[in-house]
């Protein structure tokens, strides 16, 4: 069975779906952020921090492309799309589900910007962070779900 990976920005609901979803399907779930922590044992802001926007992303499809995600849903990081081979790799088994969400819901949905472990420059509004991924996020996805007003009930729903 083909893996199921959900994309998008963050504050669109990837892992909360995510668990969901794999609940409702029978399927494991893997969070890609989370292999990140327990690889390095650092936390992502601590990455970013440490070591940089560039490196962590690097990092982050290092990890990515090493996995092996069987029947399972995968939520990515935000950033998960930059990496050119870990996208490639996660769509050679898998449906790349896009969870859309626009900049106005994201202001409202996501209030630790600076906590999160958000690979951004300072500076950056999720605004114009969003106009900068949004097209990678077009160019990856199978299916697009828009999410906005919607529970994460719902889109699991819209997904399955």
């Amino acid at each position: 069975m083909k893996n199921i990976v959900l994309i998008g920005m963050p504050g669109a609901g990837k892992s909360t779906v995510g668990v969901l979803l794999a609940k409702s399907m029978l399927m494991s779930f893997y969070d890609t952020d989370l292999l990140i922590q327990n690889s390095t044992g650092k936390s992502l802001c601590d990455i970013i921090n440490d070591d940089g926007i560039e490196n962590f992303i690097k990092l982050e499809e290092t990890i990515i492309s090493d996995y092996e995600f069987c029947n399972s849903v995968v939520a990515t990081g935000g950033s998960a799309v930059y990496g050119e081979n870990a996208m490639k790799k996660l769509r050679e088994n898998g449906v790349v589900v896009y969870l859309k969400v626009t900049p106005d819901e994201l202001n409202r949905r996501v209030n630790n910007i600076h906590t999160r472990g958000i690979a951004m420059k300072e500076g950056t509004t999720l605004a114009e962070l969003y106009t900068e991924r949004a097209p990678l996020y077009e160019k990856y996805a199978d299916v697009t779900i828009e999410c906005d007003g919607k529970t994460p009930e719902e889109c699991v729903d819209l997904i399955v």
